[in-house]
C-alpha cells in the first residue's frame, strides 16, 4: 500500500512514517511544509491511501488556520476527486472541532465538513480522529504540548509554569495513535467514521509534573518509579526521549575495600533492589543470615563457592557456580551464607534483594558458616 502522509515532518507524521517504513507492506509518499501544492496531484495519483496530518494550530496570523487547515484539506479532496478512485483518507482533527467559537476549532470543523462532502459524493472511506492531547517522542516542547514542555524543561533543569495544578488533562500516547492508524488502513470501510484511540489517560497538571520530577530524581535516589505498563510506561519513555546525548549516562557510588567493590544500581518501591559486587581470588564475602530478607545471586564472571548453614540444625552444604554457565543461587531465611571466590581471577556477581536495604533495620545478622 502506498500511503501519502501530509505533515510528514511533524510530531505525528515522523512517528507514522517511521512505523510504516518498518513494514514491507507499505511504502510512504510524503508531503511536508517544503512541498508545493503543484506536487500534490501527482502524489495523490500514486497513493492508495492518504493520512492527512498537516495543519496549523499556532500561526502568527489567524488567517493561516483557514489557508492550511481548510484550504489544504480542500486541495486534497479535489485531488482525490480528480483520480476518480475511492482513495481512503485519515484526518487528524481535534476535540477543539466541537468549539466553533475558537478559530482553530472552527477551521478543523470546516475541514471535517469538506471531507464529509467528499465521502458522500464518492463513497470514500473517511476516518476523522478528534484527538485530545497527544504525547510521545519527537513532540516539540514549549509549543503546544504540556507533556513535551514539562519533560524537556524538567530533564534540562528549566522552570515549568502551572496556573492551576488541579487542571485535568486528557491524553493519548503516540504509539497507540499510530497503531490505530495502521489498523484503520488495514480495515478500510466505506463512509465517514470517527474512530477513538484508546486508552485515553486523565491526569492533573500537578500529578504530571510530580511524576516527571520523580523520574528525574530516580537517577540520584536510584529508586525507580513503576514504569512497566500503562500511562507511567508511556510517560517515562517520553521523558527519557528528551534527554540530550550527554545525559544518556550517569555515575553510581562505588564502595571499595580490600575484598573488592560493591555498587547499588537500581531500587524499586515494592520489588527490591539490584546491585553487583566483585571479589578478589580467595576472598569470602557474607557470613550472615536474614530472618525475612531473601536474595538472588548470579555469578557473571569467575568461579564462586556458596556456603550455607542452618542456624538451628547446623546442617551445611555448598554450591559451586561460575560465569561459564548462568545459575541463580537463592539465599533462604534462617540459613547463614557466604560466597568465596575460588577462581584465579576477579569474580563479578549480580545481586538482587527482595527489599531495599534499611540501615535502621538491616535484617542482617553476622554468623559464621
Amino acid at each position: 500500500m502506498r500511503v501519502l502522509v501530509t505533515g510528514s515532518a511533524g510530531f505525528i507524521g515522523k512517528n507514522l512514517v517511521i512505523h510504516l517504513s518498518e513494514q514491507a507492506d507499505y511504502s510512504v509518499l510524503i508531503f511536508s511544509r517544503e512541498s508545493s501544492l503543484d506536487e500534490l496531484q501527482g502524489l495523490v495519483d500514486q497513493a492508495d491511501a492518504v493520512v492527512h496530518l498537516a495543519g496549523e494550530n499556532r500561526p502568527k496570523d489567524i488567517s493561516a488556520f483557514y489557508e492550511v487547515n481548510v484550504g489544504l484539506t480542500q486541495s486534497i479532496c479535489d485531488a482525490v476527486r480528480a483520480t476518480g478512485r475511492k482513495i481512503p483518507l485519515i484526518f487528524a482533527s481535534s476535540t477543539w472541532a466541537n468549539n466553533l467559537d475558537n478559530p482553530y476549532g472552527k477551521s478543523k470543523r470546516d475541514a471535517e465538513l469538506t471531507l464529509d462532502l467528499l465521502s458522500k459524493e464518492m463513497g470514500n472511506s473517511v476516518s476523522i480522529y478528534r484527538f485530545p492531547g497527544i504525547f510521545g517522542k519527537w513532540c516539540k516542547p514549549n509549543y503546544n504540548s504540556v507533556v513535551a514542555t514539562f519533560c524537556h524543561n524538567i530533564a534540562n533543569d528549566l522552570p515549568i509554569q502551572m496556573n492551576d495544578q488541579s487542571t485535568e488533562l486528557k491524553l493519548i500516547y503516540i504509539d497507540d495513535v499510530i497503531a490505530d492508524f495502521i489498523a484503520t488502513l488495514q480495515g478500510v470501510d466505506e463512509g465517514l467514521s470517527y474512530p477513538l484511540v484508546e486508552p485515553e489517560y486523565k491526569v492533573s497538571l500537578g500529578e504530571l509534573a510530580d511524576q516527571i520530577k520523580a523520574y528525574k530524581r530516580s537517577r540520584t535516589s536510584l529508586l525507580s518509579e513503576p514504569v512497566g505498563a500503562g500511562f507511567v510506561r508511556a510517560l517515562y519513555s517520553t521523558y527519557v526521549s528528551y534527554l540530550k546525548p550527554d545525559q544518556f549516562s550517569y555515575s553510581l557510588l562505588q564502595h571499595a575495600d580490600e575484598r573488592g567493590i560493591f555498587v547499588e544500581m537500581l531500587k524499586t518501591k515494592e520489588s527490591g533492589q539490584f546491585s553487583y559486587f566483585t571479589a578478589h581470588p580467595g576472598v569470602t564475602r557474607g557470613g550472615h543470615y536474614h530472618h525475612t530478607k531473601t536474595e538472588k545471586f548470579l555469578v557473571i564472571k569467575g568461579t564462586a563457592k556458596f556456603g550455607f548453614r542452618d542456624i538451628v540444625t547446623d546442617e551445611r552444604f555448598e554450591i559451586v557456580t561460575s560465569g561459564d554457565e548462568p545459575h541463580v543461587v537463592d539465599t533462604v531465611p534462617g540459613w547463614t551464607h557466604n560466597i568465596t571466590n575460588i577462581g584465579d581471577d576477579e569474580m563479578l556477581v549480580m545481586l538482587w534483594a527482595n527489599e531495599i536495604f534499611d540501615r535502621e533495620q538491616p535484617d542482617t545478622v553476622v554468623a559464621k558458616v
